[in-house]
């Protein structure tokens, strides 16, 4: 139950990024968000998952089992695939809708 929990959150937080305009959801920015910060915001939102998947596991399991380098990368490249579908609706669809005024 936990996974399937953490991996929803995981693909609910990995695309808020994409729909909102404001920097970390709380800070109106002057002009359109630029990539880079959307980056910047999947960075942030990976590690706050993390954190919390570490804290279902101890809670769990009573400890923290070690994992190397490659568990991380692996995990935000997963993270990375989890937003693609809030990416296609910001830069692909919308720009679709406005160009055909759906």
């Amino acid at each position: 139950m936990n996974l399937i929990l953490i991996l929803l959150l995981a693909l609910i937080a990995a695309n808020l990024t994409w729909f909102s305009e404001k920097f970390l959801f709380f800070m109106a920015l002057k002009t359109k968000k630029p990539l880079k910060i959307r980056l910047l915001e999947i960075i942030f939102m990976y590690l706050i998952i993390g954190a919390l998947a570490m804290g279902f596991e101890f809670k769990t399991a009573g400890q923290l089992h070690p994992q190397s380098w490659e568990f991380y990368v692996i995990t935000f490249c997963l993270f990375i695939v989890f937003s693609l579908p809030g990416f296609l609706y910001t830069f692909l669809f919308k720009s679709i809708l406005l160009k055909h005024k759906i």
